[in-house]
């Protein structure tokens, strides 16, 4: 390469680095101008699809994006993960800003089906404090249930008692459910009272998640005897089934069955 065309490609260098630096110029005085009139860039969580009302917000149905801090609406959701679980109160159009009053926590505005899983039966069975471990039961738990069964009747009737289902989530007792906000309004006699539900113990229904088939078993139950029903209460970890578990019958609460005492014969006297 001689003189020449050595100088010309220094030429074209600069030429090149001096065209870089006009656009950017160019580029960053548009960009004051821009935000002058309609602020600064900020993130924004909008949906990246059409997300109908009362579904789940998913990761994969939103996304951030920048945008001018003018066109930023009022409550506006500042990152995904405060979105994602929510509940959508009202249809969300794609492209559309996610905002905190149109996303709600699973709970009784939203009802209970969000809660059952697939495959499985929402059911609610009355309760008393006596079967269902004083009204310590809360939603999330995990219990068996116990059935008081009589076969027969008069003098051969019998009584036994079965463990139908081991490890069974409350999805809710009484109002309160899983996920619940965590207080309800009330008016009585034209007056606000606000009711504290994570303290509730006043309830009288517990509601479990079963399959069909076990739901089945358990209305049968219902409809014949509700007081046949009787819940025990599992640590949170215990996830065992125990499997060939017999029924309980007297004979078993005795041990060795129930024996009529021998009759006692009485003292004969003696002159």
């Amino acid at each position: 390469m001689n003189k020449k065309e050595t100088v010309s490609l220094w030429i074209s260098i600069f030429a090149g680095i001096f065209s870089a630096f006009l656009i950017f110029s160019y580029t960053q005085e548009k960009t004051k101008e821009i935000s002058k009139i309609f602020g600064k860039q900020t993130s924004v969580v909008v949906a990246k699809q059409v997300i109908y009302e009362m579904q789940t917000v998913q990761e994969n149905m939103v996304e951030l994006v920048e945008i001018p801090e003018k066109f930023v609406q009022p409550g506006y959701a500042r990152q995904i993960e405060d979105v994602v679980g929510l509940v959508a109160l009202a249809p969300i159009n794609k492209g559309e800003q996610i905002l905190t009053n149109k996303v709600i926590l699973p709970g009784p505005e939203t009802g209970l089906s969000l809660q059952v899983s697939p495959g499985k039966r929402a059911l609610s069975i009355p309760i008393t404090k006596t079967r269902a471990v004083s009204h310590l039961l809360k939603p999330g738990d995990r219990v068996d249930m116990l059935v008081a069964i009589d076969l027969n009747m008069g003098s051969s009737q019998k009584r036994y008692i079965k463990t139908l289902l081991q490890d069974i989530v409350i999805l809710a007792t009484g109002m309160r459910v899983v996920s619940e906000l965590p207080r309800i309004q009330e008016e009585i006699g034209g007056e606000v009272y606000i009711k504290n539900l994570r303290k509730e113990t006043d309830f009288d229904t517990i509601t479990i998640e079963a399959s069909p088939s076990d739901a089945q078993k358990i209305t049968y139950l219902l409809s014949t005897d509700p007081q046949s029903i009787f819940f025990t209460l599992r640590h949170p970890s215990d996830n065992e089934f125990i499997s060939n578990l017999r029924q309980t019958e007297l004979s078993d609460v005795l041990g060795g069955g129930i024996n009529r005492a021998p009759a006692q014969r009485r003292p004969t006297l003696t002159r």
